[in-house]
């Protein structure tokens, strides 16, 4: 299906289903039983932050079940990158779903599994030929984690059990993936006393576009002739990093620190979870840095947002050592790894995304995102503003009041959702420029008349 094609189709689409569905009402009962009994992500169950139904999803917009319309601006925490309800994808999964829904992926395979594999294989950084399936991003981590310290046992060398991550960082929430997210700022702090202790080194002050220099690595450098013996790998978020502060880096230092990683034998994990499939204008980010990684991870709009999918890909080195040597096999198994209808989405949403020029339309987001977040510039409150890509970040001096200021989001009309000090945006790809208009001027509004204090 052509871009335009597929536009034309979402916008015929969106607009019958607005107009219908302005005479929705809302089920009182429906908020009152979620208070009751539903536990939401990052939340209290005496949270004072609102909550909203969502009666369906088209395009760039969220329907509510008062029928109220807001444009999306997370990509339903950046994976809806083709936005909702979009006729390729269902066609995939119904189109699977009357093969079979689910088959165990031990001793047995299938289509989708193995042309999904393949898919990633080939758009992928070179060198990264095996793909291990995985349930969600936090999962597809601990797995590239469980990689590294076998591969080094393979090689008998089985004290590199420990791991050096960037101060800022943020790599998932099972126990594994909490030993490498910052200690301080990645919300696990009343678990370190659990946690493996691994080594963290400064978040690079160098941004993205300015070379690196030696300064700038001068502790990752230290630590690795340090303690390399120790140390199976470096896991970072190339050039973004994400949920720990939305900063972005120069892609040089991701360069610089594969090569201190080559000269002391230690292998380098991408994270490219939230930025993999074009976020950051390039397919993944560590292109950016012109580098191959020994381990990849990617998840989150791998399936375009439809499906819970993720995958860890590694070289065939790593892989033919760990099969070579005991115990022989990988130590890892999902009940619901390769799930043939999350395999047969995400290879129609790869397939969707490399269909049309979306690197021009990543830039041309990315060139609305700048000139309407300009503004916040020039706001007392506003402690920086950055883009790049199909991301736009606007950093307070001080952290947001959550339930006052997403509560006048979505009295805006848009679905934007802050944390911290940040309030950002990561649209579905097929936005256009007056819905994008809308979320970058609600922002300058709430920040401008005190809704975010």
């Amino acid at each position: 299906m052509s871009k335009i094609s597929t536009q034309t189709l979402y916008n015929k689409k969106s607009i019958k289903n607005r107009n219908n569905c302005m005479t929705s009402t809302q089920d009182p009962s429906l908020l009152a039983d979620d208070k009751r009994h539903v536990w939401h992500p990052y939340s209290s169950t005496h949270s004072d932050v609102p909550v909203f139904a969502v009666k369906s999803a088209e395009g760039v917009y969220l329907t509510l079940e008062d029928g109220r319309q807001l444009i999306d601006g997370m990509s339903s925490w950046w994976c809806a990158i083709h936005g909702y309800n979009m006729p390729v994808l269902n066609h995939a999964i119904r189109q699977q779903l009357d093969k079979m829904a689910h088959v165990m992926f031990g001793g047995l395979t299938h289509a989708p599994a193995v042309e999904l594999c393949k898919k990633l294989v080939e758009i992928t950084p070179e060198r990264l030929e095996t793909v291990f399936l995985a349930d969600s991003g936090s999962v597809s981590v601990e797995i590239a984690m469980k990689m590294a310290v076998q591969y080094w046992h393979a090689r008998q060398r089985p004290s590199k059990q420990k791991f050096i991550s960037l101060k800022n960082g943020y790599h998932g929430d099972t126990i594994g993936a909490m030993s490498v997210c910052d200690p301080v700022t990645g919300m696990h702090t009343l678990f370190n006393d659990m946690l493996a202790k691994n080594y963290f080194v400064p978040s690079p002050t160098c941004t993205f576009g300015e070379p690196c220099q030696a300064e700038h690595l001068k502790e990752l450098s230290l630590v690795l002739e340090g303690s390399h013996d120790s140390i199976a790998a470096l896991i970072l978020e190339p050039v973004v990093q994400g949920a720990g502060g939305m900063k972005f880096y120069s892609a040089a230092y991701v360069a610089q620190a594969k090569t201190l990683c080559e000269k002391y034998d230690v292998l380098l994990i991408a994270d490219e979870i939230a930025t993999g499939f074009g976020r950051s204008g390039k397919l993944f980010a560590c292109e950016h840095a012109n580098i191959s990684p020994d381990i990849m991870c990617v998840g989150k709009s791998l399936t375009g947002g439809y499906m819970t999918l993720a995958a860890t890909l590694c070289t065939k080195e790593i892989s033919d050592f760990i099969s070579d040597n005991p115990p022989h096999i990988f130590m890892h198994g999902p009940t619901f790894m390769g799930n043939p209808l999350a395999c047969s989405v995400a290879l129609a949403s790869i397939k969707l995304l490399l269909s049309y020029n979306w690197q021009a339309k990543v830039e041309r987001i990315e060139g609305w995102l700048s000139k309407g977040l300009e503004p916040c510039n020039h706001i007392e409150d506003v402690a920086d503003v950055r883009v790049l890509g199909a991301i736009g970040v606007v950093e307070l001096k001080n952290r947001v009041n959550m339930p006052k200021l997403q509560q006048a989001f979505v009295d805006a009309g848009v679905w934007i959702r802050p944390f911290g000090t940040l309030i950002y945006l990561m649209p579905p790809y097929i936005i256009e420029e007056p819905e994008l208009n809308k979320l970058t001027n609600a922002i300058i509004d709430v920040i401008n008349n005190g809704k975010h204090r």
